[in-house]
């Protein structure tokens, strides 16, 4: 490889003598990374390499850590996932608390933290729920999403800077998850190409009576956010080319959408078919179907076991720096 410009060999060295150094040489292409507080010198002889190497992250770290730190779980043995899939929890599961200002403060940090960790965004949540009057299981359930904070302080977003300018969405939900209600959970997730925008888990306001009903209500709500975003994009002057695109497991949901027939049969969705099916027809949405084993929007509507939770987490546009060799 021809020996780098007089510059280039000055910042080189000065890299090479730093130890927050990160380098990569791959063939006849060779990238060094410096970085020193808030500043970032970049080193490459190879402007193409330069551009895929650049991004933003969005982590809160130090905040993960100062609340291990607060709560003394500093030192605990981590988890590989926030929630234990085989919990079922309810108002009613254990005992009162006696110091429930202690549980809602907690989850009132939590709720912060996922700002940047879609991947905690259930659980917390969920928890959300019992801040009335919490109990010991709900309490061991906040302990456990600390445990799993333990094992990645540094998960974060990550936003590439070259991405397609194209909206797409996951739409989930948990039919009639709640024990207490019977509600079920909307969750959604929605990408502006590879990065993840906005994503959001909520239990639904009223009963759904089937599946097909609980996930067409998760599409409408989707679908809100779908319009609310396109009008942000427009504002920004930033062109989306096409329908966005709404991904659902769900076939029952996606015939309701697709066949106004259909909809004599479902008076009481009524407003949520003619407001999806509308966004259809006018080119704003495109529905499309996904399997169960590929929805992303199912790490923020339930409780998943380790390997399908890892599994959908790394395709969410998150990342862990600190994990990086």
């Amino acid at each position: 490889m021809a020996r780098p410009d007089p510059f280039f060999y000055d910042i080189l060295q000065v890299i090479y003598n730093n130890v927050c150094v990160f380098v990569r040489q791959q063939g006849k292409t060779f990238l060094a990374l410096l970085v020193y507080v808030d500043n970032i010198v970049i080193a490459s002889n190879d402007d193409q390499t330069i551009e895929e190497l650049k991004g933003i992250t969005l982590c809160q770290r130090k905040y993960a850590l100062n609340l291990l730190t607060k709560t003394g779980y500093l030192g605990c043995k981590s988890s590989s996932i926030p929630m234990d899939p085989n919990i079922k929890m309810s108002k009613d599961d254990g005992e009162l608390l006696s110091d429930i200002t202690s549980y809602r403060r907690l989850i009132g940090k939590l709720l912060y933290l996922i700002i940047s960790r879609p991947d905690i965004c259930y659980s917390v949540n969920r928890l959300s729920q019992f801040l009335a009057a919490p109990r010991t299981s709900h309490l061991q359930a906040a302990l456990r999403i600390l445990q799993y904070i333990k094992r990645t302080p540094g998960q974060g977003l990550f936003f590439p800077s070259s991405s397609a300018i194209q909206i797409k969405a996951f739409s989930d939900a948990d039919w009639a998850t709640c024990p207490d209600t019977r509600r079920s959970i909307t969750g959604f997730c929605v990408f502006l190409g590879s990065s993840l925008i906005s994503w959001k888990s909520k239990k639904q306001q009223v009963v759904s009576r089937s599946s097909a009903e609980a996930e067409y209500r998760s599409m409408a709500n989707t679908t809100c956010e779908i319009v609310w975003i396109l009008k942000l994009l427009r504002d920004l002057k930033v062109q989306h080319q096409g329908p966005a695109l709404l991904y659902c497991d769900n076939q029952a949901a996606l015939h309701i959408a697709s066949n106004p027939m259909y909809h004599e049969r479902i008076k009481h969705i009524e407003f949520d078919c003619h407001f999806v099916r509308e966004k259809i027809q006018d080119g704003t949405v495109k529905t499309m179907h996904i399997s169960t084993r590929n929805q992303l929007a199912d790490i923020i509507t339930k409780v998943l076991h380790p390997v399908q939770f890892a599994n959908l987490l790394s395709k969410m546009g998150t990342i862990n720096l600190y994990f990086l060799s």
